[in-house]
């Protein structure tokens, strides 16, 4: 439980106006989960909300280097971005978070700390097919991947836990980058967060 701070009359002013939440964009690598969560926040910084995207990749420079690739190791690192999302929109941030979390019970726990934070909490599941993916191979993984480079890959060699019941999702195959964040945005319209 975090430390309150008394708020002089102005900040509990604008503290009434200013609606934060995380968007947590779970899904294969080179799904499309950063492409949309920078589109969104372009379309949201344009309404006027505060907006921060927690790219994964550079969480894990920045924030959880030194942590490698274990089950063990992902969760921790899911539970240190998770942490950051939760701040940052219990403070009137849109935490946009394209991070692939690849087991189930690492998303709910971040879910539950955003519930017991009373923070609002959107699960968007970003459900291209491998294959898409491996076609896309933004960084190269897939190929190295199949080359004997490297092992551990998310959804090929290494599990990944598709979310059973998320709040909304996106088969980027199926349409534009546009069309994607379009649609969250809505949601987002949708439960009073935008």
């Amino acid at each position: 439980m975090r430390a309150a701070r008394l708020m002089d009359d102005d900040e509990k002013q604008r503290e009434k106006h200013v609606t934060g939440a995380t968007v947590w964009l779970t899904g294969l690598p080179s799904a499309g989960k950063t492409t949309i969560a920078y589109e969104l926040a372009a379309r949201l910084s344009a309404d006027g909300h505060r907006t921060e995207v927690l790219d994964g990749d550079e969480i894990r420079e920045f924030l959880s280097a030194g942590l490698g690739f274990s089950r063990e190791d992902r969760h921790t690192n899911v539970q240190r971005i998770g942490f950051v999302a939760e701040l940052l929109a219990s403070n009137g941030v849109t935490a946009l978070v394209p991070v692939i979390a690849p087991y189930a019970d690492s998303r709910e726990a971040v879910r539950k700390r955003h519930a017991a934070e009373g923070t609002a909490y959107v699960e968007v599941h970003v459900a291209t097919p491998v294959d898409v993916c491996s076609v896309r191979d933004v960084k190269g993984l897939y190929a190295k991947q199949a080359a004997g480079e490297i092992s551990g890959l998310t959804g090929v060699d290494d599990p990944y836990e598709e979310p059973a019941s998320p709040d909304l999702r996106i088969e980027s195959q199926n349409q534009t980058v546009q069309q994607s964040a379009a649609a969250l945005h809505a949601l987002l319209i949708e439960k009073g967060l935008a």
